[in-house]
């Protein structure tokens, strides 16, 4: 492979889930590999520039690596943006439809008729958490042979947008401003708690903590059906997209980036203690919530690969991203991929061997 020109600027992103990049990036090793060709590493989501930041939704960015929840991955490639899959990684995480205690809701079919809370971002390219809420619903009355026409959807309002701030770094932890509107209130729950709505979707080490903490009732956990398409989400999988600038012109980079995130996860797989603690920090949660919403495997979960499910499981959800308009055009997923990346790091490691 040929030396492609150097990169000045590789600006990188994350959600805050369970990633190989973003451990790639606590541990210092994503910088240290473009060290020598002295490429400076930037943090997109703590960027001063609100545009910037934005990107971590848009990838409108140059030279830059996302790694994280598919849905605006999926929505820039729905608008035309120029970007590529080159890794998907598949950590199945929780997907609760919680109720109060004291409801008659119990499992999905009690879901008939009554009312469902959902988040409605006013001021966003990609309301991520409508829609995932609205597949998690979707894929638990499917269970049941019914519609989210069945249910009374409820509308809670957000303003401002997920990047209004840069992401702020706390004793090593980075503290991502999406996750805490209003606030760090959650306004479905708050509306679950006062009996307004009769049952509200979560997901992750956040949704087990608060179900735990206000003894909330599990109506179902989709993230546990033995089925990867009703747990297929936002989550399930994860995308590492990258501009296709950065393939076109720094291929060598793109294959920096997927060797550093396999390196990561590789060590996870022989370092579940240390995992979970860095699990910790990028979910802003507690090592117990990590291992509740992620798995006492959770570090044996991570692996970004082109898996045949992984793909069928991205278009199956990307067609429901369509289908309910959260995006414009479809997308073919298996026409966004290039495996190229993937595949000179696999070779490098079959030559070592």
């Amino acid at each position: 492979m040929s030396q492609s020109p150097t990169l000045d600027t590789l600006w990188y992103t994350r959600c805050p889930v369970p990633t190989g990049l973003g451990i790639a990036v606590q541990k210092g090793w994503l910088e240290e590999s473009f060290q020598s060709q002295c490429t400076n590493i930037q943090s997109l989501r703590e960027s001063n520039d609100q545009a910037v930041r934005e990107s971590h939704f848009d990838h409108t960015l140059e030279n830059s690596v996302r790694h994280g929840g598919n849905i605006p991955a999926i929505w820039a490639r729905s608008v035309g943006r120029e970007t590529r899959v080159i890794g998907l990684s598949w950590a199945d995480e929780v997907q609760l439809i919680l109720s109060l205690p004291e409801s008659d809701i119990k499992t999905p079919k009690d879901l008939k008729g009554r009312k469902f809370g959902l988040p409605k971002w006013e001021n966003v390219q990609i309301d991520f958490s409508r829609a995932q809420a609205i597949r998690g619903l979707e894929n638990a009355l499917k269970l049941e042979g019914l519609q989210v026409s069945d249910v009374e959807l409820v509308d809670f309002v957000i303003g401002g947008t997920h990047s209004d701030q840069p992401a702020q770094q706390a004793n090593g932890t980075l503290l991502f401003s999406g996750a805490t509107r209003r606030g760090g209130r959650n306004a479905e729950l708050l509306a679950l708690l006062r009996g307004e709505v009769d049952a509200i979707f979560l997901k992750g080490a956040s949704a087990a903590h608060v179900a735990h903490q206000f003894g909330l009732h599990t109506v179902i956990d989709v993230g546990s059906h033995p089925d990867p398409l009703i747990r297929a989400n936002n989550g399930t999988p994860r995308t590492l997209t990258v501009d296709l600038n950065l393939l076109d012109n720094h291929f060598d980079s793109a294959v920096r980036i997927v060797d550093q995130v396999v390196r990561a996860e590789e060590w996870a797989w022989a370092h579940p203690d240390e995992t979970r603690r860095f699990l910790a920090k990028e979910t802003n949660s507690s090592e117990y919530w990590v291992t509740q919403a992620y798995g006492a495997d959770a570090h044996l979960r991570l692996k970004t690969d082109l898996a045949e499910q992984s793909i069928v499981a991205l278009q199956d959800f990307t067609d429901f991203l369509h289908r309910w308009q959260f995006i414009p055009n479809a997308v073919d997923v298996r026409s966004w991929i290039d495996a190229r990346p993937l595949q000179a790091v696999l070779a490098e490691k079959v030559k070592a061997a």
